[in-house]
């Protein structure tokens, strides 16, 4: 399937008119990502010669907030950049995605983070992530867009950021909360308590439950259903597909079959975007974690993190092809 993009630059609602208050609100981090195509990835202490490498603009806030702009929705993002090129290319790039930036701030001296991507021939990566200026958004830049996060729909947050700026978006959230905790650490209660859905892959959601890996969709919703706090938990299995776990009810969501998998950089937070976009559009939350995972799907079968996010007529035409 194709992954090219409309060139046309998106509309941006003047923020004085009835139309701008964005639906979602992504708070997070933004980076530069160098992606190098490696034969297989290296063990401790071995070089590997690369086969070639590519720069895009990525962060997990940023990942998030470009899949669900792309997919129709009215999107704010609140982060941090140096001031140094790599900021400027940031803000252009999302710009050009017609992302609300009023909450993106610069910090003096700082550098623009930065991620090293390693993808091998099977499509599996390892990445290393330099926070730079991530690691100085706090509470106080967060509460400079406190209106946008009362209005918003949805409020999307990760862990690429510092805790005070995650309890502050959570905080002020005045509609569906939605945390991604990656990379992954302990969260206190108080923060998870406010949460209404999180998203989590395995490792993070072992680290979270104090248990080991689980290996099937079964384990997986057993230990999801030990976490308190979040009202809902959605675990993302990779092949094995996702779970559902609510109120005691555990949903089964199949993986989408593809041809290949080129590069799964972005895939989840492709999976957490396109979540947003469903909940603010009022689907069921079974119906919203399918819908990501359609999106998905897409987003493995193309090279790079942004650059591979579909639009909303790409997983309506992957949806149809399917059915037929």
């Amino acid at each position: 399937m194709s992954q090219t993009r409309q060139s046309q630059r998106p509309h941006v609602p003047d923020r004085a008119s009835p139309e701008a208050s964005p639906e979602v609100v992504v708070v997070g981090s933004v980076n530069v990502d160098t992606v190098v195509r490696v034969p297989r990835l290296p063990a401790p202490g071995e070089t590997v010669l690369g086969t070639g490498a590519t720069e895009h603009v990525g962060g997990k806030g940023a990942n998030q907030a470009v899949a669900a702009a792309r997919l129709g929705r009215r999107v704010a993002f609140v982060g941090a950049v140096g001031d140094d090129a790599d900021g400027g290319t940031v803000r252009e790039a999302l710009a050009a995605e017609g992302i609300d930036l009023v909450g993106l701030g610069k910090r003096p001296g700082a550098r623009t983070g930065a991620a090293v991507v390693q993808v091998d021939t099977s499509g599996e990566n390892c990445i290393t992530v330099l926070a730079g200026a991530n690691g100085d958004l706090d509470a106080a830049a967060v509460r400079t867009v406190a209106d946008d996060l009362r209005r918003a729909l949805v409020t999307v947050v990760q862990l690429e950021i510092p805790d005070d700026a995650v309890a502050a978006a959570i905080a002020l959230a005045g509609g569906t909360v939605v945390l991604n905790p990656s990379p992954a650490r302990p969260v206190a209660a108080g923060v998870l308590d406010r949460v209404d859905v999180l998203i989590v892959n395995r490792s993070e959601l072992a680290l979270l439950a104090g248990e080991t890996e689980p290996e099937t969709a079964g384990q997986a919703a057993e230990l999801a259903g030990r976490l308190s706090g979040p009202a809902a938990v959605v675990v993302t299995l990779g092949a094995d597909g996702a779970v559902l776990v609510r109120a005691g009810a555990v949903t089964e969501v199949p993986a989408v079959a593809v041809e290949r998998v080129t590069d799964p950089t972005g895939a989840g937070d492709t999976f957490a975007g396109a979540l947003a976009d469903a909940l603010v559009r009022g689907e069921s939350l079974e119906d919203a974690v399918r819908w990501a995972a359609e999106a998905a799907a897409i987003a493995v079968t193309g090279s790079g993190a942004q650059s591979a996010m579909p639009s909303r007529e790409q997983v309506l035409a992957a949806r149809q092809a399917s059915r037929s």
